[in-house]
């Protein structure tokens, strides 16, 4: 009888221990990769976000921030997913990764119930950084949608390293810029010296906008070394209002199209068909076929990562017939 009794104590001894988590080969890796993790402070204009592990469950409320993390090889576990352009398309329908709402007006709920270890996010979420920041380490781009300049790709590159920095994937990181900075090199010296002059100019349901050197496109001219055809400095993340008579005055050599429309809308992108108006017509990127309905996704809703840079910078090379 005794012996019953031992036998039955030691088969629920064994149960017990068979549902504790055995300190594996993988465990035991993670543990010593905490162990060894020094925290990181990143100082931004928004405050400071200090990281004490490597996080685990990670938010990215901004599609720039969403295609860092995959160019990273990091895993997302929520994202909005109202506008995701067609190079993220596999997160959009990924269903381990949950839907955070709109881009611009995320649902705090969602984010709240995730608990997240990790937050990423642009100035278009930045009115939630207090909210969001108290919440987990809330990492803020500091991308300028209203006028970038030449730093724009530097400040790209550094925001990378830092979220490289974070999950311990340096090298990873400097592969990204190493890549992002040969093909920024090479449109650079394939257009600086090119006497054409352009114009970037944002379609919204028939109306016209334009973005030149001072403009959330501003990089373009200034890093890249592309020709405004006007000498307009009207600075904002929407564009200067315009029409035709701006285009014929100023008569560019070439003309990039962003389709607006098809983003919000849903919609097919505007063709050059599409586009045809009597002073239009008159123009040298009319005659010469020159043109270029962009990447809308690329440079509309990102535009400052990795792969939206990588697509512009195609598309820009295009309009000079050097794709």
């Amino acid at each position: 009888m005794t012996l019953q009794i031992n036998q039955l104590l030691l088969l629920i001894l064994f149960i017990i221990l068979s549902g504790c988590d055995p300190v594996t080969e993988n465990n035991k890796q993670v543990i010593e990769q905490d162990s060894q993790f020094e925290a990181i402070k990143i100082t931004h204009s928004l405050g400071s976000s200090v990281i004490n592990s490597i996080p685990k469950k990670v938010i990215a409320l901004d599609m720039n921030e969403v295609d860092t993390l995959a160019q990273l090889h990091i895993p997302i576990a929520g994202m909005p997913k109202d506008f995701v352009p067609h190079f993220l398309a596999n997160f959009e329908k990924d269903p381990d990764i949950q839907d955070l709402g709109a881009i611009v007006q995320p649902n705090i709920e969602r984010v709240y119930a995730l608990k997240p270890d990790l937050i990423l996010i642009s100035s278009l979420q930045a009115n939630h950084y207090q909210a969001l920041s108290k919440l987990a380490p809330t990492l803020y781009s500091e991308v300028n949608y209203m006028q970038s300049s030449d730093d724009q790709i530097k400040k790209i590159e550094e925001h990378i390293l830092s979220v490289g920095k974070i999950f311990n994937k340096q090298a990873r990181a400097n592969q990204v810029i190493d890549k992002l900075e040969a093909k920024i090199q090479s449109t650079r010296t394939k257009i600086e010296n090119r006497s054409e002059t352009a114009m970037i100019i944002l379609h919204n349901n028939g109306a016209l906008r334009f973005f030149g050197p001072q403009s959330r496109y501003g990089f373009i001219y200034s890093a890249l070394g592309m020709k405004s055809a006007s000498p307009s400095v009207e600075a904002g993340s929407h564009g200067q209002p315009i029409s035709h008579e701006f285009i014929y005055k100023y008569d560019p050599d070439i003309i990039y199209v962003i389709d607006r429309t098809a983003v919000m809308e849903g919609k097919s992108t505007i063709s050059y068909q599409d586009l045809e108006n009597p002073l239009l017509r008159k123009t040298k990127a009319w005659k010469n076929n020159h043109i270029h309905v962009v990447d809308p996704e690329a440079w509309y809703v990102t535009g400052a990562s990795y792969s939206a840079l990588m697509i512009m910078m195609t598309d820009i090379l295009v309009g000079y017939d050097l794709d």
